[in-house]
């Protein structure tokens, strides 16, 4: 019995003093540890799949470029909508204005030559004068 006392004892100081577990127990253990290792597995695997690997990093850089290639066109059909609102908002005013100083600078003009036919007759003669000397020079 002193063997078999031996025995206990070395069993009990392998074990660490820990609880015995059943088989039911020690079965539970493996197959979780099992889980665990597959997963683990499964893991590796596809981080070493390169091929995988780089269908993935050409998925995200279409996905990151089809994005930026949407936002810089908003942006740009939002520049161009402002533009043309700002283009459309001077340019009615701007044109009236225009038109309406020239129609003013001819009246003025009509005016003052009524007023003064000899200026005017001056004027158009040295203009027309300064038109024929222009012509005559370049033949």
């Amino acid at each position: 019995m002193a063997t078999e006392s031996g025995k206990t004892e070395s069993a009990t100081k392998a074990g660490g003093g820990a609880e015995e577990k059943t088989p039911a127990q020690i079965e539970a253990e493996i197959e979780a540890t099992r889980e665990e290792l597959g997963d683990t597995v499964a893991e590796l695997a596809e981080k070493t799949d390169v091929k995988k690997q780089a269908k993935k990093k050409v998925a995200r850089t279409k996905a990151k470029a089809t994005a930026k290639k949407d936002q810089v066109k908003e942006k740009a059909a939002a520049q161009k909508e402002a533009a043309t609102a700002k283009a459309s908002a001077a340019t009615p005013d701007s044109a009236q204005e225009a038109t309406q100083a020239a129609q003013n600078a001819a009246a003025q003009a009509a005016q003052n030559a009524r007023q003064n036919p000899l200026a005017a007759t001056a004027v158009g003669a040295f203009v027309g004068g300064v038109a024929v000397g222009w012509i005559l020079g370049r033949r």
